[in-house]
């Protein structure tokens, strides 16, 4: 049974995390709240002045950025751990609006930045006094070419709420209009379902159960299959008009260019998952045989391959196996760890109006990172301290070596030192934990991350490739033409092994990454990243580990393909995607051994 959730002050202060390291008290930070709003003033006078004192309104811009972040993030952390906090609800409030406030008011200085002479940028961005900017103005001009006219630019502006309507439309859809039949139970009763449940139903041992789930959910998205093509048609649309407005070649390019992401990684990406289907085909024929299938399914594939196996690990044993997986990583890595756990950085059990999941906010560069988790004592929630740490030490290192206008980093890396850490805890496992239930569900967890993360994830980039190049070349897009494209591409990537059934037709419906095109295929390259450097780090040892402090410590100083580099990956090469497909070929390997 589960236990009950706890209210927040039934929680020992030491597994909540201490907010007093920003600011002492709410009055505290109305304080600061303040400041920020009367600087507010002094950024927005230079509207129409940047070309006098470039470099002045450049500094002046940071420096509010700098001061209104803690302000921001205080009240964001409040609430997170009690979303039914009236105080709390109010001080997030007035901080998205002084949030806004700061937005609005420093909106004109890129256009106005834009509007000087290359050489000039380039110029103010050589300037020793302006080289903690000058990655700003390095994507700054990067970007130059396809800027337009201040007069055009607020134009597509002002049609930023109608940019959004596809993703707002397919909202609203999916959480509130959506109602899907109900499951059938073994002991006659009936339960809901929905997205929020739907997990839970894919991952039941009793097969039906998983049936009835995918088939409900699936057909329940298909019912509004016309209503959903025509709103991902028009996010598709949306794309093209701001690629082609702004003078890229495609949708691809003008999501991945500012980045400074070249294409081929994308491309890159999906030959080699194709060049590992065989491989993946082995481990669904593994999973179907252990599974005792005549056939394997769609809804076959997310339920645990092998059962009997339970570790309960209370948090302080979780963390402390995090301590000893993570060895390699070196001493004085582990020391700020057992900061983290000592110092009040991490809020560590589910409580009453507490936000569900787990996240890292490594924002505050004077502080330190916070870390939420709803910690349950298994082995999984250990794999969550891992991962989340991962985040918050990336974040410590790049806030620690660079200055606060280059301390943030890609979007592309990320996911990558959090899986890092994952993979690396996952070798002293295997190592350590040598009893065949053990083994067992140790490996399966890995291959399901290669599988879910790596084909899946690709899948799906591979899906907004085709659906884009379809609208670029005129192909209308339906209900029917979609769904006969990502039909075709589940029979390349499961039909050699698995029944793929005509329900996974809809599945693309139900996915609201789409409507934030190109971003998915960063969870792929992610993990495969941070395998290889998860090898290299355990294959070489101290020098790896040096080579990857520099990846840690970069920020956005360089660009994400270059800060990779930093540490021994090349993401440009396909060659990291090939080490990490030799990773999940040498698991299905073991996992054979280990059931055989």
């Amino acid at each position: 049974m589960a236990e009950k959730i706890r209210k927040r002050e039934e929680i020992e202060s030491r597994y909540k995390w201490n907010l007093t390291h920003i600011y002492a008290s709410d009055e505290d930070w109305q304080k600061d709240y303040e400041k920020v709003g009367s600087m507010i003033g002094s950024v927005a006078c230079w509207q129409g002045q940047v070309e006098k004192d470039p470099k002045a309104a450049i500094r002046a811009f940071f420096e509010l950025q700098k001061k209104l972040l803690p302000v921001y993030e205080y009240a964001f952390l409040r609430k997170e751990t009690d979303n039914a906090d009236p105080a709390a609800q109010g001080l997030k409030d007035r901080a998205i609006r002084l949030l806004v406030q700061a937005q609005t008011a420093g909106a004109f200085l890129e256009p106005e930045l834009l509007g000087l002479k290359e050489e000039t940028l380039k110029a103010i961005a050589a300037d020793p006094e302006m080289a903690d900017y000058d990655a700003y103005l390095r994507t700054l001009i990067l970007n130059k070419a396809h800027t337009l006219s201040a007069d055009q630019e607020q134009l597509i502006a002002m049609m930023g709420e109608v940019a959004e309507a596809p993703d707002a439309i397919f909202t609203s859809l999916t959480t509130a209009d959506l109602k899907l039949a109900p499951v059938q139970l073994p002991d006659g009763s009936s339960q809901e379902l929905s997205e929020g449940n739907y997990s839970t139903f894919i991952h039941d041992r009793n097969r039906d159960v998983r049936a009835q789930a995918f088939r409900n959910l699936m057909n329940g998205y298909d019912a509004f299959g016309n209503t959903i093509a025509s709103t991902y048609g028009a996010s598709v649309k949306k794309d093209q008009f701001m690629a082609e407005s702004h003078r890229y070649a495609s949708a691809r390019e003008a999501a991945m260019a500012p980045l400074e992401i070249p294409e081929e990684v994308y491309d890159n990406l999906i030959s080699v998952i194709h060049e590992a289907l065989p491989v993946l085909q082995e481990y669904l024929k593994l999973r179907k045989k252990v599974m005792g299938l005549d056939e394997l399914h769609m809804y076959d594939l997310y339920v645990p391959m092998v059962e009997g196996f339970d570790m309960k690990l209370p948090y302080e044993e979780a963390f402390d196996l995090v301590l000893k997986g993570l060895k390699p990583m070196g001493e004085d890595y582990l020391e700020k760890l057992r900061e983290a756990r000592d110092q009040g950085w991490i809020d560590v059990y589910p409580s009453q109006g507490k936000s569900s999941g787990a996240f890292s906010a490594g924002d505050l560069a004077e502080v330190h990172p916070y870390v939420l988790l709803n910690h349950n004592d298994n082995l999984d929630s250990a794999f969550t301290i891992a991962h989340e740490l991962g985040h918050s030490m990336h974040s410590f290192f790049s806030n620690t070596n660079q200055p606060f206008p280059k301390n943030d980093y890609s979007l592309f890396v990320a996911e990558v030192a959090s899986i890092c850490n994952e993979c690396v805890m996952m070798r002293y496992l295997l190592q350590t934990m040598t009893g065949k239930e053990a083994q067992a569900y140790l490996l399966n967890h890995f291959l399901e991350q290669f599988r879910t993360t790596c084909f899946r994830q690709t899948m799906f980039a591979e899906f907004e490739k085709i659906s884009h190049e379809m609208a670029q070349q005129g192909i209308p897009l339906t209900k029917e033409s979609l769904s006969e494209k990502y039909y075709e591409l589940n029979k390349i990537y499961y039909g050699e092994s698995c029944e793929v059934d005509p329900e996974i037709a809809a599945e693309w419906m139900r996915i609201p990454h789409f409507y934030r095109a190109f971003y998915v295929y960063v969870y792929a390259t992610g993990l495969c990243a941070a395998v290889s450097l998860s090898e290299k780090i355990l294959r070489e040892g101290e020098s790896a580990v040096r080579d990857y402090r520099k990846f840690l410590s970069a920020g956005c100083s360089v660009p994400p393909i270059e800060a990779l580099k930093l540490a021994g990956i090349d993401m440009s090469s396909p060659e990291p995607l090939r080490q990490a497909m030799r990773v999940f070929r040498e698991t299905v390997d073991r996992m054979k051994e280990v059931l055989s």
